[in-house]
């Protein structure tokens, strides 16, 4: 059996979604079209849902691709596509302590993220800050993945609930392809 070509990696912030899409994409020799880069403009300017619906459709419409997650306003073009969902169903703790760490990484690093934007002692400190993010989806996103997994009319769901349990998923996949590009 090949392996899926329409890839969906879904999961709470810092679960590691971006790090699996490229792994993924790197392994099976598809493209990767990290969901932030669509999102979000220079200086922090979110692109209206509108925008990013047309977006999104426009990499859903390719018949190859890897993406690093599935927001509310076009979560269905992403799920009517996508041939396998990859959820990391982590526990808070273990997510929340990669996305701290994280975090805390590119404020000292000044690490650009996408699109020459940064995270600043003021965003992280704000009421808009991942880490709130995070305490406020996690619940959201781990429902939203067991009811995905639980549909026999949506895409399989395959939900992992360690890292370990994952990379030994990922040791028995096929190396297909040339290595991934960045789409």
């Amino acid at each position: 059996m090949s392996p899926p070509s329409r890839i969906l990696v879904y999961g709470v912030y810092g679960a590691g979604k971006s790090t699996l899409a490229e792994r993924l994409a790197d392994r099976l020799g598809l493209p990767w079209y990290p969901v932030d880069d669509q999102l979000w403009e220079p200086g922090w300017v979110e692109v209206p849902v509108p925008v990013q619906r047309e977006r999104m459709s426009g990499v859903c419409r390719r018949d190859r691709w890897v993406l690093d997650g599935a927001y509310h306003g076009w979560r269905d073009v992403v799920l009517a596509r996508a041939e396998l969902v990859v959820g990391l169903d982590y526990p808070r703790w273990l997510s929340y302590g990669r996305l701290l760490r994280r975090t805390l990484r590119r404020l000292l690093t000044g690490e650009v993220i996408c699109n020459g934007n940064r995270e600043t002692l003021g965003s992280v400190l704000s009421r808009e800050s991942i880490l709130v993010w995070h305490v406020t989806a996690f619940g959201r996103a781990r429902r939203r993945m067991r009811a995905w997994q639980a549909d026999p009319a949506g895409p399989p769901v395959l939900l992992f609930r360690s890292p370990a349990e994952l990379d030994r998923w990922l040791a028995d996949l096929p190396r297909h392809g040339a290595g991934r590009r960045r789409g």
